[in-house]
Order: C-alpha cells, then sequence, then structure tokens
C-alpha cells in the first residue's frame, strides 16, 4: 500500500492531467521509445516553440484522468511508453510535428489522439497534420477576401484614368 504522501502526489497527478486534458484543443499520444537524447530535446524544442505541451506520463494515471476527461477512447492506446502532447491553441500543431517526427523515426509511432473532447484515430490525426498552420489558413482567407476588392479598386482607378484623358 502506498504511503499517503505519495498517494496525495499521484491524486495531484491525476488532477493536473485531467485539467490539461480539458483545456487542450487537441492533444495526441505517442509511444516514444528508442529516440535518442538528441532527437527528443529537438523534439520537445519544435514542440514548445509552437505552443505545445509535451510530456511523459504514466499509463495508470493518465487512465484515470481520461476517465475523468470524458476521453475513455484513448484508454486502448495506453500501452507502452507514452508520452502526452496537448495544445490550448493550435489545433494542428501537435499532429504537424509528431508526424513529421515519427515520418523519420522507425520507433517513435503516433498512437492516438483527441480534438476538441472527442477521441480520433491515426488516420484523423494524419488528416490534421497535412493541415496549414493556423497563420497560413487566415493569410489565404485575408487574401481571398481581398482579391475582390482589390480588383474593384484596379477598375475604378482605370474608370478615373480614362475620364482624365482628353478627347482627341
Amino acid at each position: 500500500m502506498p504511503s499517503e504522501k505519495i498517494l496525495a502526489q499521484k491524486k495531484a497527478t491525476v488532477a493536473q492531467l485531467k485539467e490539461t486534458l480539458g483545456s487542450a484543443v487537441t492533444g495526441v499520444l505517442v509511444e516514444y521509445k528508442g529516440i535518442s537524447v538528441a532527437d527528443d530535446t529537438k523534439l520537445r524544442s519544435d514542440l514548445r516553440a509552437a505552443g505545445v505541451k509535451y510530456s511523459v506520463v504514466k499509463n495508470t494515471l493518465l487512465e484515470l484522468a481520461a476517465k475523468e476527461a470524458a476521453l475513455e477512447g484513448l484508454i486502448p492506446s495506453l500501452k507502452g511508453a507514452t508520452a502526452l502532447a496537448t495544445s490550448e491553441a493550435d489545433y494542428t500543431a501537435a499532429a504537424r510535428i509528431l508526424s513529421k517526427f515519427a515520418a523519420t523515426s522507425k520507433t517513435f509511432r503516433i498512437k492516438s489522439g483527441f480534438l476538441d473532447g472527442t477521441v480520433i484515430d491515426e488516420a484523423k490525426l494524419d488528416s490534421l497534420a497535412k493541415l496549414p498552420s493556423r497563420e497560413v489558413l487566415l493569410a489565404t482567407v485575408c487574401n481571398a477576401f481581398q482579391a475582390p476588392i482589390a480588383a474593384f479598386a484596379r477598375a475604378v482607378q482605370a474608370v478615373a484614368d480614362q475620364s482624365e484623358q482628353p478627347a482627341a
């Protein structure tokens, strides 16, 4: 039987994991075994730069947190060495960075994930990873809105230029 101190620490960890799962818009579970320290350091740096929280978690504690956060669909994936990557703002960052890393590694693999409180499979995570970043999507939308306005402005300028020319 674990001591009261250890039990309190585990309960605090489960509560923190539940909060992390609940506040994240997206999360990805990966099996991280077999990667070098240098690769792990680079991966963590890339994730941090994108605003993604990444941590190695005990499967039993994550299972309890997943139950409390109504993400029971993650439980079958909780086997082996597990790490959790979550993002509170960017829907694609974690999936994009981890998928890119998994493509170059023989042992690192994506297990499962969730999106807005719904568990998704590897195929949906792969689709999510292929989406451009939020900034690229916003720039594309802005360009789509700007194009008709710019064309209208050019047409008005052409009419104004024609009316200023003297009659021949």
